[in-house]
């Protein structure tokens, strides 16, 4: 997939910003829409958070973290993280899916939690997508 994605149902994102809600003590990432003005707020735990701040503030770990060893796994096996994408919304909870171009040319999606597939793809500068019907079902659930 290229930055050039066709349309296919999904919505190139980017980090809008990362925040804490102190009333309820949780970290949201923010992605907002490329090219428009749509927001996906998504819940994270504090090690995904701390992982996206270190990479986006430039700070290296004098040891590879979490998503540092899986980057280097799929580069030893000669595969590329081609995109992240965001696909459901069930029960509150988002899915994602790490789309890897493997060695042998042939695609592989591996699923993941979003938060994770955002902090690989900050440290791979794969485009992170999300589904029209997810952006659609924030939107109604929020009455955006």
């Amino acid at each position: 997939m290229s930055d050039d994605r066709p349309s296919d149902g999904l919505v190139r994102m980017e980090i809008s910003r990362i925040r804490i809600d102190e009333r309820r003590g949780e970290q949201v990432v923010v992605l907002k829409e490329v090219d428009g003005n749509r927001v996906l707020p998504i819940i994270i735990g504090i090690s995904e958070v701390t992982a996206i701040k270190m990479k986006i503030s430039g700070i290296e770990p004098p040891r590879p973290l979490t998503h540092d060893l899986l980057q280097s796994t799929i580069e030893s096996l000669g595969a590329v993280l081609d995109c992240v994408v965001i696909s459901k919304l069930e029960f509150n909870t988002f899915y994602a899916q790490l789309v890897l171009d493997t060695a042998g040319e042939s695609r592989v999606e591996v699923d993941s939690r979003p938060s994770d597939g955002i902090a690989l793809a900050l440290r791979t500068d794969a485009p992170i997508y999300v589904a029209e019907e997810v952006l659609d079902q924030v939107a109604s659930s929020f009455g955006l």
